[in-house]
């Protein structure tokens, strides 16, 4: 996949466009993408995708500290890579470009600069100033400007049209294995390996303090998860905690990411580690003392064992 980065023009036979944030690159957007490449081969052209950074949100909105999403930008290029998407277009978003109306858009973006023969979108898709641009206004400028537009159907899992937002509630809620059933592939994120306080070795349970690469990077709710860690170029099994370590707080109620790697050890300080969420195991809770945690440690990693042994045996994803 070639990634053009606000280019002047794009100049490529017969381009398939589709535009829109993808976050998460999910099944709903599979769909969509999917779609994309098979008109792009079906009439000889190049598929193309654009989207924008910064995120809107990120541009409209005084409050952004706030502001989560499934995948960051880098995550977003391997993700779209993976589907067979051939160009992938960044445009920066701006308070100027959010003023534009949809046809006018069309018209300087995907007509003038990029040639466009052929737009797909998602049956809930709308774009330009006050989001004026929804499928019918889409038709009239195909219209005007002489090329196609398709929209795709809608994609349902268990039941429900998957969506970012789904997405997001779910992991927020703690319902991981939903999530990943959305997502298509299990929840990731990339960290990296900081010093701790080393009280996890104390007790047998030694544990990787995780630092986000990206603030902007959603965590799912407090809890203890079964991971796969990718990491050294290899690939290890653990178990992860999210959230304060209640039994073992000194007062500093600050949120941590720790992870405790089965079978591993040796000094990884400093490394980047790629994450996979595989399921929940259990909330944080607070033990009435240190043993008490530690029998429980100890039934959450036969637990977290037996979720990654059947994960692998079923190659869910």
């Amino acid at each position: 996949m070639k990634v053009h980065s606000d280019p002047e023009y794009l100049f490529v036979d017969h381009p398939v466009i589709t535009m829109g944030i993808f976050d998460g690159v999910h099944t709903g957007h599979a769909k969509i993408i999917d779609s994309l490449v098979l008109k792009a081969r079906d009439i000889s052209g190049s598929s193309v995708l654009i989207t924008f950074w910064p995120h809107p949100r990120m541009v409209l909105e005084n409050e952004t500290q706030h502001l989560k999403f499934l995948t960051t930008l880098e995550e977003k290029k391997s993700l779209l890579g993976a589907r067979g998407v051939e160009h992938l277009v960044i445009l920066p978003f701006t308070r100027a470009f959010a003023r534009l109306g949809a046809c006018e858009f069309i018209e300087k973006i995907l007509v003038n600069r990029f040639g466009i023969q052929h737009l797909m979108v998602g049956f809930n898709h709308t774009f330009g100033k006050n989001r004026e641009g929804n499928f019918q206004a889409i038709q009239e400028c195909a219209t005007r400007f002489s090329f196609q537009a398709t929209q795709v159907n809608p994609h349902e899992v268990d039941g429900q049209k998957v969506s970012s937002t789904i997405i997001r509630n779910a992991l927020w809620s703690g319902d991981i294995s939903a999530a990943n059933r959305f997502l298509g592939y299990p929840f990731f994120m990339h960290g990296t390996i900081v010093g701790g306080k080393r009280i996890g070795t104390q007790i047998g349970f030694p544990t990787a303090n995780i630092t986000p690469l990206e603030r902007v990077k959603i965590l799912p709710s407090d809890g203890v998860y079964a991971v796969l860690l990718s990491l050294q170029d290899k690939t290890f099994s653990g178990m992860l905690n999210i959230g304060i370590r209640p039994t073992l707080n000194t007062g500093e109620m600050i949120k941590t990411v720790e992870v405790h790697i089965f079978e591993f050890s040796g000094n990884i300080y400093g490394q980047e580690v790629k994450l996979m969420f595989i399921d929940r195991i259990r909330d944080e809770h607070k033990f009435p003392n240190v043993n008490a945690l530690v029998q429980q440690l100890k039934k959450d990693k036969i637990r977290a064992q037996e979720i990654l042994s059947q994960h692998t045996a079923n190659n869910t994803f």
